[in-house]
């Protein structure tokens, strides 16, 4: 399974606008020079949302395994 922006639009288009959207949030902070407190905040936020995709994908094909609690 490619991790590319066409296989995670199959992940639903309201949960890829809000891992596009976290991780765009994230690259104008670091253009604004904002806190290193809110870079970390953001950029841990975009990372999740973007492997809540990824994951998504990979559960959808088949290819994630065994669920984790």
């Amino acid at each position: 399974m490619k991790r590319t922006l066409l296989g995670m639009a199959e992940a639903g288009e309201p949960l890829l606008r809000q891992a596009l959207e976290a991780i765009r949030a994230y690259n104008e902070a670091i253009a604004q020079r904002r806190p290193e407190a809110d870079l970390d905040r953001l950029r841990i936020e975009a990372d999740h949302l973007y492997q809540i995709v990824i994951n998504y994908q990979l559960h959808k094909a088949g290819t994630l395994g065994e669920p984790v609690h």
